[in-house]
């Protein structure tokens, strides 16, 4: 049997159709919003200025100021060695001694001639005296008292000839005694005691001079002209200071001054010689061995930086902040919505680790220092803002 239910009842359970689209579309949107992902965060820096040094950089070698090698002077046999080799040495400090007995010995004979002259001419100066006394008595003669003369004459010459080869014979046996011209470092000996040396050996050891040192390098034309426009109302070259950057990559602590330029450019490089000068003092510190050590050798290459000594005010960035396309460098900024901006620059001078901005970038710009990995122009995103960066170039502490 079919039943009936009432009219009433049918009407509360069916569903009407636009409650029915109303409910989807909300499930919808709870849904989508749900998948959407967050805005990807980032890291910003707020651009402001800072003080900056302004250097470049160039590749340089480190010379010696004096260089002396040992070379004998006489011919004898290498009688003692008296330094450690690769030491430290004074000016005037024994080093080599050759068997100085046959030069004593020549120099005693040389004493002896040069006594016996004497004699000689103090014996000549009486006769000419006593003649000279005698000439207006009936027992002087005039060929007497020439004779006389002549004879004084030639011994004092004989004399002076005496004294000439007695100098000869000291500065002979002088040279059985080699000291160090200069102060410096002493390298190995070339030839070992016992051996026969002369002025034809060659060089029995080389000083180098450690303290300071000079530094070669070349700048191009156009820096060099660039230095000399901007610094000369500063003193020109007094107005920029060097530093080194070793090979290991460290700097020295040592600050320089730079005292030369050539006076013409090479027309093979477009290029500018220039030298400064640089303390290399002794590292303290490093135990009691007999061989002092220096940051800086003579020989060794080594970036120069000509640094200026006075600040200018620029704004600094990390490098791996700026990027580059073919419409040129540029940065991401994030604007007042959160949203990516590219931001066209003009780049100052870069280091491997900061780059100054020279131009394009307003103060208070937000920039994106870490994740532009994950967003580009147009999107939004969630920044944190760090602090800016410091310059690498802080002044130099000499």
């Amino acid at each position: 049997m079919r039943r009936f239910l009432p009219a009433h009842v049918h009407r509360r359970n069916r569903t009407h159709p636009i409650a029915m689209l109303a409910c989807l579309a909300a499930v919808t949107t709870v849904a989508a919003e749900a998948a959407a992902p967050p805005p990807p965060a980032v890291s910003v820096v707020t651009v402001q200025k800072q003080k900056v040094y302004e250097e470049q950089s160039y590749i340089g070698r480190v010379q010696a100021t004096h260089i002396v090698n040992l070379v004998p002077r006489i011919t004898g046999y290498l009688e003692q060695r008296l330094f450690h080799q690769g030491a430290d040495v004074k000016k005037g400090q024994l080093l080599y001694v050759i068997e100085p007995g046959p030069y004593q010995a020549a120099f005693d004979q040389a004493n002896a001639a040069v006594a016996a002259a004497k004699a000689t001419l103090a014996n000549a100066q009486v006769t000419l005296g006593r003649s000279q006394a005698l000439l207006h008595t009936p027992a002087g003669q005039r060929s007497t008292l020439d004779n006389d003369r002549a004879t004084e004459q030639s011994d004092a010459a004989n004399l002076d000839s005496a004294k000439a080869q007695r100098e000869t014979a000291a500065i002979n046996l002088s040279y059985t005694q080699i000291r160090s011209p200069i102060d410096g470092r002493i390298g190995p000996t070339n030839i070992n005691i016992g051996n026969v040396v002369s002025p034809t050996t060659g060089t029995l050891a080389t000083v180098v001079s450690q303290n300071p040192v000079y530094v070669s390098f070349s700048m191009p034309a156009r820096d060099a002209l660039k230095l000399r426009h901007e610094f000369a109302s500063e003193g020109g070259l007094d107005a920029v200071e060097l530093q080194l950057r070793l090979p290991d990559g460290r700097m020295d602590k040592q600050v320089g001054t730079l005292d030369f330029t050539s006076n013409e450019i090479s027309q093979n490089t477009d290029s500018l010689a220039m030298q400064g000068t640089i303390p290399n003092p002794v590292i303290k510190g490093l135990g009691g061995t007999r061989v002092n050590n220096r940051e800086l050798t003579s020989g060794e290459f080594v970036t120069v930086v000509v640094r200026a000594k006075h600040p200018v005010e620029q704004i600094v960035l990390p490098r791996d902040a700026v990027l580059s396309d073919q419409l040129g460098d540029y940065v991401l900024t994030v604007n007042a919505k959160n949203q990516v901006v590219r931001t066209s620059i003009k780049l100052g001078q870069t280091t491997p680790a900061t780059a100054t901005i020279a131009s394009g970038l307003p103060l208070g710009s937000r920039v994106i220092v870490d994740g532009i990995e994950k967003v580009h122009p147009g999107i939004t995103v969630k920044p944190e803002t760090v602090k800016s960066p410091v310059s690498s170039n802080p002044p130099a502490q000499g």
